[in-house]
């Protein structure tokens, strides 16, 4: 069973860009990230990613449609197979709820990518 805080959790994020899983159900992770910069450009052919932002801003950008601003308690889904980039001009602290096997950056590998595992390896510490 997972328990914890988000401030707790947070609290133990020390690097832009990293997933980190704080909970699993149904096939889905939960996972918290903080971010600032930019990420890539990607897709995730297979899975939807629902963004829920906790603290600061996110644009999403995409090719084919209107980018979306998300603040503070905003959420946004992103459809599967849709490329996308997230943008953060400041800090900015997010949750994300995605299949449990999707891969941070998708197809994309960069310095910037963590694998499942590595997004999963304080659990089994």
């Amino acid at each position: 069973m997972s328990t914890g805080t988000i401030e707790s959790e947070f609290a133990e994020i020390t690097e832009h860009w990293s997933p980190r899983v704080v909970a699993d159900l149904n096939g889905q992770s939960g996972k918290l990230a903080k971010v600032k910069d930019r990420l890539t450009w990607h897709s995730h052919h297979d899975e939807d990613e629902l963004f829920l932002i906790w603290k600061g801003e996110l644009t999403i950008e995409y090719r084919d449609r209107p980018n979306v601003l998300l603040k503070a308690g905003d959420f946004h889904v992103v459809p599967k197979g849709v490329e996308h980039n997230q943008v953060a001009a400041e800090e900015c602290w997010l949750l994300l709820f995605e299949p449990s096997q999707t891969k941070h950056t998708g197809d994309v590998v960069m310095e910037k990518t963590k694998t499942v595992e590595a997004q999963r390896s304080h659990l089994s510490a």
